[in-house]
């Protein structure tokens, strides 16, 4: 998977999230369970979506636990071990999918990578974008590594990603401690706004992060 891509599906839906009543609201990494129970069409032990997700297992039972209680998946023991934990979509969550997808898709705008896309596609997308978890803060990375070359504010960054301002200022204020960003007023004397880059090594994370998401593989529809 291109970079670019990555970053305009996790754009597109964190605009749809922002627009979602917070009862209903799903973090990306749910809604990529979601679309992987939907795309397996069978049931899935916690355990096999855990490691699809590189995810421990209180977190997954955490996730999976959100989406039983909306209704979107159910979960049950397994037949043959009844230690095993199953889950399954629900036919609420499938629509959900369907629902999410179609909306994910409308918010990527023309000129952006896969505006021309279908609801089906990006569900697939999603499906395999789950295997990379990016915080916030390795969201702001990948930006600002995508065009190193162009001074970004928190408001180009708000605009880039389609997070709330406060939510990629402190990932900015947390990167900065970190040491990954520098904040530098502009030329203007009288500037207000601080311009965020790179470091060094903010530069070497986001391209290790970069290198996840490019081996991403999404899968395609069979042919006949």
């Amino acid at each position: 998977m291109e970079l670019r891509e990555y970053m305009s599906v996790r754009r597109a839906y964190n605009l749809v999230r922002q627009e979602t009543d917070s009862s209903r609201r799903l973090t990306f990494e749910e809604f990529a369970i979601l679309c992987r129970l939907d795309t397996a069409d069978e049931p899935l032990k916690t355990s096999a979506i855990a490691e699809y997700q590189g995810a421990l297992r209180p977190t997954m039972t955490h996730r999976t636990n959100h989406l039983a209680k909306l209704g979107l998946i159910d979960r049950g023991e397994g037949q043959v071990d009844r230690r095993n934990i199953v889950c399954q979509i629900s036919d609420d969550g499938r629509e959900h999918v369907r629902k999410l997808s179609e909306l994910t898709r409308a918010q990527i705008i023309a000129g952006q990578p896969l505006a021309r896309t279908s609801a089906e596609r990006v569900r697939k997308y999603v499906d395999a974008m789950g295997a990379v978890y990016c915080t916030a803060g390795e969201l702001v990375l990948l930006a600002l590594y995508m065009d190193s070359e162009r001074e970004c504010t928190v408001t180009n960054l708000v605009e880039k990603l389609g997070l709330l301002q406060p939510t990629v200022s402190m990932s900015v204020s947390s990167l900065a401690q970190s040491g990954l960003v520098t904040r530098n007023r502009g030329k203007s004397p009288t500037a207000s706004s601080s311009f965020i880059s790179l470091t060094p090594e903010g530069a070497d994370a986001a391209q290790k992060i970069a290198a996840r998401i490019a081996a991403i593989v999404v899968r395609r529809r069979s042919r006949a």
